[in-house]
């Protein structure tokens, strides 16, 4: 019989492997005290398809920093939904050239016209209209990014503090889809942050917003 209540030790652990609730606890209890690029170093070592997913928001500059600078050429993909401000997509651009990114972009197979003609622009979160239009321009493009990449592993800048969802996952977690999903900087404030970018002298941008939650606490359904 299996003996389901072994010791786990991240450092001697192969990431690809399908955890238990039990597991998942010990092992994000131990790595709460382990700084992000020794996280990273531990996922990129036990990965064979890893990718970081990216919206340019406030401080996924972190992120992709953290995890290109262990592995140049990891994938990362970029769902633009098409509403971005013009602040990020000069911001998306100036961080794709000074970490020089490997990025896919995937966009919506609908035009911005088209959801014009059919919605009169971006449905309210209260309009019966706002599920389909999520669909469309982030969790359509989001499947078929997956179905492409094929990952085993998915980085991601999720934090504690973000939304109730977020509070209540850590640095390891499942995907909807069982996909083991990884967030370095989970514990990390705005303010630690903050230090980090200024250590490596990178650029961050706040005028930032989301078609699909419109509020920074709602979740579009991607993770939740």
């Amino acid at each position: 019989m299996k003996n389901t209540n072994r010791k786990v030790d991240f450092r001697k652990e192969k990431i690809m492997k399908r955890y238990t609730e039990k597991e998942l606890k010990i092992l994000n209890q131990q790595l709460k005290g382990i700084g992000p690029e020794e996280i990273i170093q531990w996922v990129i070592l036990n990965s064979k398809r890893p990718v970081v997913t990216t919206n340019f928001r406030p401080y996924e500059v972190a992120i992709l920093h953290a995890v290109s600078k262990i592995k140049s050429d990891v994938q990362v993909v970029w769902c633009d939904t098409g509403y971005n401000t013009p602040q990020t997509y000069q911001h998306a651009k100036e961080v794709i050239d000074i970490l020089d990114l490997n990025v896919k972009i995937y966009i919506p197979k609908q035009t911005a016209a088209y959801r014009d003609a059919m919605f009169g622009g971006i449905p309210q979160v209260d309009s019966s209209d706002h599920d389909e239009f999520t669909r469309q321009v982030k969790l359509e493009p989001f499947q078929r990014a997956m179905r492409e990449q094929q990952p085993d592993i998915w980085f991601t800048n999720l934090r504690k503090g973000q939304t109730a969802f977020r509070d209540s996952i850590d640095i390891l977690s499942y995907s909807k889809d069982g996909l083991l999903k990884v967030s370095p900087f989970y514990h990390w404030s705005d303010e630690k942050l903050d230090l980090y970018l200024e250590e490596y002298n990178l650029p961050n941008e706040h005028k930032y917003f989301d078609p699909t939650k419109v509020l920074s606490n709602r979740e579009c359904g991607l993770h939740a």
